[in-house]
């Protein structure tokens, strides 16, 4: 199976986002894991003055784990899926908390997207990239010197049994609870994406050679353990 790229996965995003929170709502602890992660940016308790970057917000769960997070924040929410964005903008968001803009990731210069950002957030996006190393040199060149970013995501620890739980799990229920939904394209999309990414310790690699600083990696708990990993850091170096 070939994986969905740039306009055709933006597509069958939009195509999904009509049902993807309730799709995510079956999904234990998904946005508990979320809210945790977004911690980890340690951003101040009340977050009052703070700029983030919520990169990949698609219906919002992520800008809300952020906004829980530092309710003070302003946020910067981009996605490429129009469709998702609909939904996001479509909730309740306290006034002026949140900014969306319809961009792909690759292309935020193009769509105004300007730092610096106190912090970056990015969740369930790099597999997704077909660029995902001059994402990584945008976003540490977007952060404040003293910036970090927190990266939530799919990708195994490397383990054979973690490897086939995955695939268990997509086989057995994502790909037919999707098919159901007329999304079974993006679904086989996401089980391969994830088979065919870093693992857990490639990605760390790949942070600390884009120039990220104290590279942290933190598994999920529950059966997202080997499964999904929050990736922490800071800008490094000088811009």
């Amino acid at each position: 199976m070939h994986l969905l790229h740039d306009r055709d996965l933006a597509v069958a995003f939009d195509r999904a986002a009509p049902a993807y929170d309730r799709f995510t709502a079956a999904n234990p602890g998904y946005h508990a894991q979320l809210r945790r992660s977004a911690r980890r940016l340690r951003l101040p308790a009340d977050g009052a003055g703070m700029r983030v970057l919520d990169l990949g917000c698609g219906t919002g769960a992520s800008t809300a784990a952020l906004l829980r997070a530092a309710p003070g924040a302003r946020v910067t929410a981009v996605d490429v899926s129009a469709g998702m964005l609909a939904r996001a903008r479509a909730k309740r968001w306290p006034d002026g908390a949140v900014e969306f803009v319809h961009a792909p990731a690759q292309g935020l210069a193009d769509a105004g997207v300007r730092g610096p950002f106190d912090g970056v957030f990015a969740a369930y996006l790099f597999r997704n990239l077909g660029e995902p190393d001059a994402v990584l040199a945008a976003v540490r060149r977007l952060l404040a010197p003293t910036g970090r970013l927190a990266v939530h995501e799919y990708t195994l620890s490397g383990a054979p049994a973690h490897r086939a739980l995955w695939t268990s799990l997509c086989r057995g229920g994502l790909i037919p609870a999707g098919s159901l939904r007329g999304d079974e394209a993006l679904y086989r999309h996401l089980w391969r994406s994830v088979l065919d990414f870093d693992t857990a310790a490639c990605f760390r690699d790949r942070l600390r050679t884009a120039g990220f600083e104290d590279v942290r990696v933190l598994p999920a708990a529950g059966w997202q353990w080997g499964v999904v990993h929050t990736f922490v850091g800071r800008r490094g170096g000088a811009a």
